[in-house]
């Protein structure tokens, strides 16, 4: 390797996947993989979400060949035919994704044939040959949905008018991925709107399957599902709209249901309306609390879509300073990098913070401890030595997350702006 990356933020591609399926109601993975990477691959990505795993099947519970020596040399195709006819067997799910580890990327067992037969005998099984070594945990978010435009997805879907798609918010690389969806989903819904989410409402492959028949494709991120969104709109004729990072509080929100409303041509009467009743709530609870947070200068560390969010909520809406934002994934387009650092420049009260792209922890403390006005942190878990080393105030609201639970708390949107201050106030 050219490089080392300490404390990289994430696993594998194949842990990249097997969260996103992880998070579809009744979708089982079947590892095509060596021992221990059903259990490595859960714990890369689930294990350091706020402390849960999938509800269907998770980490040991998950089928697998458990390649060793003998697959190796000659080949594991009829391991994986009877570990799929196992798990057809015992669990019952609504489909299965026969996902390959490193062991079976590099002998090149073909998993695409023999899901095929089992396709043939009218069983849901899809293959996923995109072994781990292929790229991180982000990636693999893009490859499911590949994978679903390729295999699941159904075409000539009659089109339903007011039904959108969410993507962008990925399952357990957010931890707060499950509650920021039902707060987006909320908040459409007032505006008319029917809504796929995917993951939340037990929401499943059949929902996946329709998903051809929306009108528009929201992708809540800066930067990620580039690829699948390009296909979606050229197989199925969904356009898509990018709102380049996570919307919280009242300004960032405002500006989301516009962008959705003017794409969609929704009444202005409904979304002036929207909007005025979400804003009076918010406003009514933060004007209990005035002074109870005082003035701070503060640094974000995560991934793009939260680091811009939360630095444009607490520099426009709450009137803190921005000194310092770290971008802790692997960002390679130039496009992208330059979306991100619009976002995190155009601020409306204050001046743009130093930004830097890095998923190496050696650089990131380096990074903080250069700043020595910073009197808050908000990032990882990760950073909580390096806060304490600092004696400033520190709140885990990005992935990693390993010392806290959080089954459905938000920081999007409007409600979700509220839980930020609540924790940031915890953690005085």
């Amino acid at each position: 390797m050219s490089e080392i990356i300490e404390n990289p933020r994430g696993g594998c591609v194949l842990a990249g996947i097997n969260s996103v399926l992880g998070a579809i109601d009744r979708v089982c993975p079947v590892y095509h993989a060596g021992p221990g990477c059903c259990m490595q691959s859960t714990a890369s990505d689930q294990g350091q979400s706020g402390n849960k795993n999938s509800s269907f099947v998770s980490s040991v519970s998950i089928p697998s060949t458990n390649m060793l020596e003998r697959e190796v040399v000659f080949g594991g195709t009829k391991k994986l035919q009877s570990t799929i006819q196992g798990a057809l067997d015992i669990i019952d799910a609504d489909a299965y994704f026969i996902l390959t580890g490193c062991t079976a990327g590099i002998i090149g067992d073909d998993i695409k044939s023999i899901g095929e037969g089992f396709k043939k005998k009218g069983y849901p099984v899809y293959p996923i040959d995109t072994p781990g070594f292929a790229g991180d945990s982000n990636l693999g978010y893009e490859v499911v949905w590949n994978a679903m435009i390729d295999q699941v997805i159904e075409e000539g879907v009659p089109k339903e008018e007011g039904l959108v798609n969410v993507f962008g918010i990925i399952p357990y690389h957010d931890p707060f991925w499950s509650g920021n969806l039902e707060e987006i989903a909320r908040l459409l819904k007032k505006l008319g709107l029917r809504v796929n989410t995917f993951f939340t409402e037990h929401q499943g492959i059949e929902t996946i399957r329709k998903s051809s028949g929306a009108v528009l494709n929201l992708i809540i991120h800066p930067w990620i599902f580039k690829g699948p969104a390009g296909r979606f709109e050229e197989k199925f004729g969904v356009p898509f709209l990018r709102y380049p990072g996570l919307p919280i509080g009242s300004s960032d929100t405002r500006r989301f249901i516009l962008e959705v409303a003017h794409a969609l041509k929704l009444d202005d009467r409904l979304v002036n309306r929207v909007i005025e009743e979400e804003e009076d709530y918010v406003y009514h609870y933060l004007a209990q609390a005035i002074g109870a947070l005082s003035w701070k200068k503060f640094a974000v560390v995560g991934d793009a879509s939260s680091a811009v969010g939360i630095t444009r909520y607490l520099a426009n809406d709450y009137s803190f300073t921005p000194v310092l934002v770290v971008i802790s994934e692997l960002v390679f387009r130039q496009e992208d990098k330059d979306r991100i650092l619009r976002e995190l420049t155009d601020l409306e009260y204050a001046r743009p913070p130093k930004v830097v792209f890095s998923p190496d922890q050696h650089e990131i403390n380096k990074a903080l401890l250069d700043e020595e006005d910073i009197t808050l942190i908000i990032g990882s878990s990760n950073e909580e030595e390096i806060s304490s080393l600092k004696e400033v105030q520190c709140i885990a609201a990005a992935f990693p997350i390993k010392d806290r639970l959080i089954f459905n708390r938000a920081y999007a949107g409007y409600r979700g702006s509220l839980t930020l201050i609540e924790d940031l106030y915890d953690n005085l």
